[in-house]
């Protein structure tokens, strides 16, 4: 996969390259564009978390079919700080999550079907098997870099959006 997004950016720099578009047209297109994260390949989309008052934007990967989730963020090894993964359960359900292949550790976030953080296994272990269970039927699950949520006051109740 990797390769094929090295391909797409080459074909992406060419067509910019050779294109007598203005950069102001150029870069209307591409904001018009969905993003795709250069290493999974996946859709990237805009998150926020309301918390104390104050607004934290992310920028996250959405898994959303099931070997896109049985993968998640294994083999990573690095993360951005205001990024992550959404991973949109659909049906909503009780959900638990594990670090199997998981290289860094990671806040994992439950999301109810209010878009209200139900719970957040803070630090996940990496390669750890422990299942870490929401605290009720979650409509999405976040990961984010492990101690992110803690830094930036995030807890249970905080709403998110994306």
């Amino acid at each position: 996969m990797r390769l094929t997004g090295i391909f797409v950016a080459a074909l992406l720099l060419g067509t910019v390259a050779c294109s007598g578009d203005a950069p102001e047209a150029t870069a209307s297109t591409a904001a018009a564009q969905p993003a795709v994260h250069p290493v999974s390949g996946l859709p990237v989309t805009s998150l926020t978390v309301e918390s104390g008052g104050k607004v934290h934007a992310f920028r996250v990967e959405v898994a959303k079919t099931e070997a896109e989730q049985a993968k998640g963020l294994m083999f990573r090894t690095a993360m951005g700080a205001d990024e992550g993964m959404i991973f949109p359960e659909d049906p909503p359900r009780k959900a638990a999550f594990w670090m199997r292949n998981t290289v860094i550790p990671l806040d994992i976030i439950f999301v109810g079907t209010d878009h209200r953080i139900l719970n957040i296994a803070a630090n996940a272990v990496p390669y750890d098997e422990t299942p870490l269970p929401s605290a009720g039927v979650a409509s999405a699950v976040l990961e984010l870099n492990g101690g992110r949520a803690e830094e930036l006051g995030i807890k249970p109740g905080d709403s998110v959006q994306w």
